[in-house]
Parts: C-alpha cells; sequence; structure tokens
C-alpha cells in the first residue's frame, strides 16, 4: 500500500513541477509579448490585448531617429564595457588570491567579504564617499560601486576550486609564477565562469538606473535608461509628424532597451547555465 503511494507521489511530482514550470514562463512571456505588441501597434490601448489591431513600425523608427537617445545610449555602452571589464578583472583576481591555501589571513579576507553580503554601508554613507572622493557627476561614480560583486566573486572561487590541483603544482614545478599560472592555466580553463559571470555584470551596468539617479546631476551624463525613463514618466517626447500613440513610443522605447541582451542571451546560455552550475556547487 505504501509502494503504490509513493509510486503516485513521484508519478505527481513531475507534472507538478511542468505546471509550475509552465505558469512561470507564462508570467515571464505574456507581459514581454504584451509590450511588443504594443510596440508594433499603431492603435494601442489598455487592456490585455496580445495581437495588435493596426500594425506598424513607426515606433521604431522615431526612436531610433530620435538623436537624443544617441549619447545616452553611447554612454551606456560606455559603462556596460568599462564596468564589465572593471566586474570581471576584480572577480578573477580576488578569486584566484582566495584559493591560495598558504596566505596568511585567508579566512579573515573571506570573512570580511561574506560579511558585506549580510551588512552595507547603505545608499547615504555610499553617496557621502563618492561626494568626498570628488567622483559625483562623473561616469567612476556609476562604474566603480557594482564594479565588485562578493556573489559573483564566490561563484568565481568555486569554479576556481574545481580546477584539479595536480595543474597547479605541475606548473609550480615547471617554474611557472603564480600570475603566470593565473594567466595561463586558471583563465583558459574558466571560459564558461568568464562567460556566466560576465553576462551577470553587463546585465546590471545596462539596466543601471539607481545610481545614475543619485550620483548624476548632469543631464548630459545620463544613460539610456534614465533617458528613457524621463521619456515615459516626463513626457519628454519627440517631436514627430507620425501618427502614433504615446504608449506605442515607450514600448518601442523599452523594446530597443531590452533587445540587445535578447540578441546575446542565446548565444552565452551554454556557457551562462554551465558556468553557474559548476560555481554553485562546492564538492
Amino acid at each position: 500500500m505504501n509502494s503504490k503511494k509513493k509510486a503516485k507521489k513521484i508519478k505527481l511530482f513531475p507534472i507538478f513541477n511542468g505546471l509550475l514550470f509552465f505558469m512561470i514562463c507564462l508570467f515571464i512571456i505574456v507581459p514581454l509579448w504584451k509590450v511588443f505588441v504594443d510596440s508594433i501597434d499603431l492603435q494601442t490601448s489598455y487592456g490585455m490585448r496580445l495581437w495588435p489591431k493596426e500594425f506598424g513600425l513607426v515606433g521604431y523608427k522615431v526612436i531610433l531617429t530620435y538623436e537624443s537617445l544617441y549619447k545616452p545610449f553611447l554612454i551606456s555602452c560606455i559603462t556596460t564595457i568599462a564596468g564589465t571589464f572593471l566586474g570581471l578583472t576584480l572577480s578573477t583576481l580576488g578569486a584566484y588570491v582566495l584559493i591560495q591555501y598558504e596566505m596568511p589571513g585567508r579566512n579573515i579576507f573571506s570573512f570580511l567579504l561574506l560579511f558585506t553580503m549580510i551588512f552595507e554601508g547603505g545608499m547615504v554613507p555610499s553617496f557621502l564617499v563618492m561626494s568626498k572622493l570628488g567622483l559625483t557627476d562623473t561616469l567612476f561614480a556609476v562604474i566603480l560601486p557594482l564594479g565588485i560583486n562578493v556573489y559573483n566573486l564566490v561563484l568565481m572561487r568555486n569554479f576556481f576550486e574545481g580546477i584539479p590541483k595536480g595543474l597547479f603544482e605541475a606548473a609550480s614545478i615547471d617554474g611557472c609564477s603564480p600570475m603566470g599560472t593565473f594567466f595561463k592555466i586558471v583563465l583558459p580553463l574558466s571560459k564558461a565562469a568568464l562567460a556566466s559571470i560576465g553576462l551577470m555584470f553587463s546585465v546590471t551596468f545596462w539596466n543601471d538606473y539607481t545610481n545614475f539617479k543619485i550620483y548624476i546631476q548632469k543631464s548630459s551624463l545620463y544613460n539610456f535608461q534614465q533617458k528613457l525613463r524621463n521619456l515615459i514618466m516626463d513626457g519628454d517626447t519627440p517631436n514627430t509628424s507620425e501618427h502614433i500613440s504615446q504608449n506605442t513610443m515607450f514600448s518601442a522605447a523599452v523594446m530597443v532597451a531590452i533587445l540587445p541582451f535578447m540578441i546575446i542571451y542565446p548565444f552565452c546560455q551554454k556557457y551562462f547555465v554551465k558556468g553557474v552550475n559548476i560555481g554553485a556547487i562546492k564538492e
């Protein structure tokens, strides 16, 4: 009797998982599809209409020819590339230091890093630090605070710990210095982790709005997200002779903002899944 109940539970579990996964996908895909439909519908209206009534790409044409968005887009590209490079550099070097088991105070440094995952200074102290350093109204103020992420650092450390120790010993016997081992052995074997963590950093920097709002007051240094917010919330819309509703243009702007990573992600997915899985498991 007990074995029958157990077999029934085992059969129900995959079905429940499938339904739960379907519901989660539905909650993600439907809003995204609604925004896409609104962006190509010239007669948008509030509601759950999931198919365009009057098809047109005028919204994309207006957004892509709106010159006021060009510089914010360029600033977003600069902060994303520079921030991702900085984040990967600090994460890989920090993780490599933490796997040096003979290093004095290694456990103390690990504890201090993990401590910041629970307790952090907060918004006001961070602003005061940036202000005293004279970094406000510069792009350094939005790149440096996100340049290190302890979660990504721990993932990278776990990934490095998965590399066979024999490779490190062989490199040392062959006369390779610690930095030589890092560049010639560790980094080439960590492409999956570099791709996945680099993708997380790039998404963070591309979508950054809060730090620009706090540290940047000059409108000439607004990034794409902040300009997009002004476009939608403050009615800072481009003058155009095209017949287009505001909702269509706002939806087109949102799609343009998320389009780069919708294109990049499929190419990085295999590295992303592999890198996060290996880095998240500590044997």
